[in-house]
């Protein structure tokens, strides 16, 4: 469940409740609890986000103009440009057109 969707689903909970027989306040704590630790979780993902992308904005550069060889060897190249994937993964533009990406045993000369 999404934060949007556990907040709409708690909203409609308090709304809907009977007035002769309201939420047990310790129940409602819990659930609030449980609000804040979703958004909290949620405000986690997007500062490791951002702190993926920095680091590989900051790799990129070194790389550029370096040969890449890939981890079994068969692909090599100079790097040309470099694209940033959404998840942080690193894909090298070589001048010979062809693409490799950047990750465990790719060899930068």
């Amino acid at each position: 469940m999404d934060y949007d969707a556990f907040l709409t689903l708690l909203i409609a909970e308090m709304e809907n409740q009977d007035p002769t027989d309201p939420m047990d306040a310790s129940e409602y704590v819990a659930q609030f609890a449980a609000f804040a630790n979703v958004e909290q979780t949620m405000q986690i993902g997007v500062k490791l986000d951002a702190l993926l992308t920095s680091s590989a904005l900051a790799q990129a550069d070194a790389v550029i103009g370096h040969v890449v060889t890939s981890a079994d060897g068969e692909l090599s190249g100079t790097v040309v440009s470099l694209t940033i994937a959404s998840g942080g993964e690193i894909v090298a533009k070589l001048a010979s057109g062809e693409e490799l990406v950047l990750g465990a045993g790719v060899t930068i000369s």
